[in-house]
């Protein structure tokens, strides 16, 4: 893996969690071996790995992403235990 494309990919994607699933994802599909989502799309690939293409695709606005709300749960109530 190519440190100058991780240090853009982390400029594009702040948060390393979020660009470690990202990328990850994005290589299982690119290694699927057939299907969609499985050609990079990028027009040079050669000499690159997996995660290398993920990342450029990231980085070019190829591949985008979006954080989803976080709704609070309501919290559990402990469960009455039966006297015998």
């Amino acid at each position: 893996m190519n440190s100058d494309i991780c240090r853009r990919a982390l400029e594009k994607v702040p948060n390393p969690n979020i660009l470690v699933n990202l990328v990850s994802r994005r290589v299982r599909q690119l290694t699927s071996g057939g299907g969609t989502g499985s050609r990079p799309l990028l027009a040079d690939t050669v000499g690159l790995g997996a995660a290398d293409i993920a990342m450029l695709e990231l980085i070019e606005g190829k591949m985008d992403y979006e954080l989803l709300e976080v709704v609070a749960e309501a919290p559990a109530t402990p469960k009455k235990r039966k006297k015998s």
